[in-house]
């Protein structure tokens, strides 16, 4: 099973949709794009405008980046002893959490993540279903805002424990994220600055 397969079986709370999103680079048809990528597969994405196109593809790159990126792999086993194979996409997650804590104020996540629920919404017909339900959870739960705490990163960690077939029920993941919060934070400064400056070259292609 491919990294972006996992994903989709944790996609409930299991994507960095945050990344994704502040990497589309303030671009909205990119963002739909970038967002909803892992619900499309393969050259069904030929049946999107080309900007979402652009986002769908532009996600795809962000995601073989950060599988291979050796920080990346090296801060998965910090989590591995709970969730086995699974540990990149709970690593996801909890990136965000430091995404969101590093690059905006309070007030700065609020407004981004309310601007992402409305450019999403203004194209959601377009949108693969499952993709659209998972949405409506994103947009009630406000995960976009709700990354920067560690509640909230308790929350999606443990509902992903939840949802993940093949992860054992109660998989102590938050206490790993717990025991490991400074070496996890130092990891994503060492990657999240490359995976920017890649993500920026792809997107002006």
């Amino acid at each position: 099973m491919t990294g972006r397969e996992l994903k989709i079986v944790l996609y409930i709370v299991g994507v960095n949709y945050l990344a994704h999103a502040y990497l589309s680079f303030g671009s909205d048809v990119v963002l739909v794009g970038n967002m909803v990528s892992d619900f499309v597969k393969g050259k069904s994405l030929e049946a999107y405008p080309v900007g979402i196109q652009k986002g769908i593809r532009l996600h795809r790159r962000i995601d073989d980046f950060t599988d291979a990126h050796p920080v990346f792999k090296e801060a998965r086993q910090l989590l591995a002893p709970a969730v086995g194979r699974y540990s990149g996409a709970f690593l996801d997650i909890i990136f965000d959490h430091f995404l969101a804590t590093d690059r905006f104020t309070t007030d700065g996540l609020a407004a981004f993540s309310q601007h992402v629920y409305s450019v999403i919404r203004k194209e959601e017909t377009l949108l693969p279903p499952a993709f659209v339900q998972m949405f409506n959870y994103m947009v009630r739960q406000d995960w976009l805002y709700h990354y920067a705490t560690r509640e909230g990163i308790r929350r999606s960690l443990e509902g992903m424990v939840r949802r993940a077939k093949y992860v054992p029920a109660g998989a102590p993941i938050y206490a790993l994220f717990e025991r490991h919060y400074e070496a996890l934070g130092d990891s994503y400064r060492k990657f999240f600055p490359e995976l920017e400056a890649y993500a920026r070259e792809h997107f002006a292609l």
